[in-house]
């Protein structure tokens, strides 16, 4: 299940998103989310579907690969359906004792289940093209205008970097250490809810310390090497756009008119 997690993990392959502007996607990805809560059409999300397939063909990234992310979901997704099922009032479908499935429950389920599962391959896609330098340079450049009024954007910039670079890190961590105490006879599959709540309880304990260690090892290479933040810092690799980012964001012009199409007129 560990190893299912995609979020966070970068996927080497020559590709047409990989060659993007990391700000371009940055931005694409927004547009995508929004676009996510705004819909409330069929049509809408049939929009989304070839946003969604158009980025997954030019990503060059394997579906099976996209797919095993979404594995981490599936009990939030189904606390998510089940919550609208049985908690929409309207025509009921059935009922048992206070639990009463309607139509409208069924019809916001699905549109909640897509949504999320739209969002987190939509996300996912932006961690698999981009490296963790990439993901910093465009959203300090992206979020440049703030530096104005004095937000520490350099910093938060790095903030969101490391935190995305440490999940897979730590997904191999607690993947070693639950492979070790197994070994000696510790047991993470049987039992009920609670008791596997507490089997896990044993993993969190050097989970959190290597996770300390990890990052006081990381703050030291930085002090060493005179790390004071972004100002007058150069880049080694500028940002800059180039004619398929332009081609980028004239497609995402045509995806929001499409979607806010779709929502005025139907």
């Amino acid at each position: 299940m560990l190893r299912d997690i995609t979020l966070g993990q970068y996927y080497p392959v020559d590709s047409f998103l990989h060659r993007l502007d990391p700000r371009t996607k940055l931005f694409g990805t927004l547009v995508y989310i929004i676009s996510l809560f705004i819909a409330d059409h069929i049509w809408a999300y049939a929009a989304a579907v070839l946003f969604l397939a158009a980025a997954i063909v030019l990503s060059r990234v394997p579906v099976k690969f996209m797919v095993r992310g979404l594995k981490a979901i599936v009990f939030l997704l189904l606390i998510s359906v089940s919550f609208n099922l049985f908690l929409t009032p309207g025509r009921a479908i059935f009922k048992i004792g206070f639990l009463q499935m309607t139509w409208e429950g069924v019809e916001i389920a699905v549109f909640m289940a897509v949504r999320l599962i739209f969002l987190v391959m939509g996300s996912t896609i932006l961690t698999l093209t981009t490296t963790p330098n990439q993901l910093t340079d465009g959203l300090e450049k992206s979020l440049g205008i703030f530096k104005k009024i004095g937000a520490p954007v350099h910093e938060v910039s790095m903030m969101m970097s490391i935190a995305l670079r440490f999940i897979p890190i730590l997904i191999e961590e607690t993947d070693k250490i639950m492979k070790a105490q197994m070994a000696r006879g510790a047991d993470f599959e049987s039992g009920n809810l609670i008791q596997k709540a507490k089997a896990m309880i044993p993993l969190l304990v050097p989970l959190f310390i290597s996770a300390f260690r990890r990052a006081t090892d990381l703050a030291m290479a930085m002090e060493a090497r005179c790390y004071r933040g972004g100002e007058g810092r150069t880049k080694m690799k500028p940002l800059c756009y180039e004619r398929r980012d332009h081609l980028t964001y004239l497609f995402y012009l045509f995806y929001v008119i499409a979607v806010l199409s779709v929502k005025i007129v139907l």
